[in-house]
């Protein structure tokens, strides 16, 4: 798979330097919504090559932040609520890609500085061999049952934007909205007895090699894992609900090349472009129907009926004062 070339080359061509023909994205990891087959595709149809990276959102506003004055970048990825924030901070620029009046309304800022390239939905991402016998849970409450204890993750949600968006599902799962997060805190602390892991960064291999038997995750990834990988894995869209999400890409404010991230945003927003995400159990941020064999994959529509759609503009607002109530709350 391409995943898998893609992987094993990461220890030789991460570190190396841009070309002045690159355009450099920050935060495309390979191993990430299948960017690895968007990567080889970009350098194939429009002869770009990205250097790719494995920053998380967090990191990739603050880089681009620390880099202001003097950007590398040329585009940028990362979920919606820290788009929202890059075009607010003036390090992401106006730039309406061909096919951006295809995007929802609330899915784009109207000028252009971030719009949604393609969506997920939050749920959990479970290793079943690796459960030691427990049965797959249903719901975000069984977590804390003592049967799961050191078998459950979720990325920080002080700093990975998917750690923010399971926060906010299971916020909104136990009763609360982006006004109140009092039910997330006690979820998390009450989720902290049962000796949680909580990395910082995509933790997909860590669920396929057992380390992480429950992550939550989105159903992407999840449904990677269940047709392409060696194992028995599910994905989990629990009882009491979720939202769904979505990731959106930005034309760097004064990047070095910006014709060349410009091309990239134009490909990546094409018919060609988003199908590719389809191959990767993505939804498409414009309306391109999912491949029937594909489509077929995912659990059944009634079962996505209890993902829902947020205010995302609010839900960034929310999410700086969340993640510094998390680390000072959440033992």
């Amino acid at each position: 798979m391409k995943y898998k070339l893609a992987a094993a080359l990461v220890a030789t061509t991460f570190a190396a330097p841009a070309f002045a023909e690159d355009a450099v994205c920050y935060n495309c990891p390979p191993q990430w919504a299948d960017w690895a087959s968007m990567l080889e595709a970009i350098d194939k149809e429009i002869d770009i090559q990205m250097p790719f990276d494995n920053k998380n959102s967090g990191q990739t506003l603050s880089q681009l932040l620390a880099e202001r004055d003097n950007p590398v970048a040329d585009v940028a990825y990362y979920g919606v609520t820290t788009g929202i924030k890059a075009g607010n901070e003036g390090v992401a620029t106006a730039y309406k890609p061909t096919g951006f009046d295809d995007i929802p309304e609330g899915l784009k800022d109207p000028d252009g500085k971030w719009f949604a390239i393609h969506y997920g939905t939050l749920g959990l991402f479970v290793n079943v061999d690796a459960l030691g016998g427990a049965e797959v849970p249903q719901c975000f409450a069984d977590l804390k049952k003592p049967e799961y204890k050191g078998m459950v993750g979720y990325l920080d949600p002080s700093s990975a934007f998917v750690g923010y968006a399971g926060a906010v599902a299971v916020n909104i799962a136990f009763g609360g909205d982006l006004d109140n997060f009092d039910p997330a805190i006690q979820y998390f602390n009450e989720l902290a007895e049962n000796a949680p892991i909580v990395p910082k960064q995509t933790s997909f291999a860590r669920v396929v090699s057992g380390e992480i038997p429950i992550l939550f995750d989105y159903d992407f990834n999840a449904y990677r894992g269940k047709y392409e990988e060696d194992g028995n894995f599910e994905f989990v869209l629990p009882c009491e609900g979720s939202v769904r999400v979505p990731y959106v890409m930005s034309l760097v404010n004064n990047g070095p090349h910006p014709e060349l991230g410009k091309r990239v945003l134009d490909f990546i927003l094409s018919d060609k472009g988003q199908a590719i995400w389809t191959n990767a159990y993505l939804q498409p941020s414009r309306p391109v129907e999912l491949p029937a064999e594909v489509a077929a994959k995912f659990l059944p529509a009634s079962d996505y009926e209890r993902a829902v759609a947020v205010d995302y503009a609010k839900m960034e607002k929310a999410q700086a004062g969340f993640g510094e109530r998390y680390l000072a709350d959440v033992k």
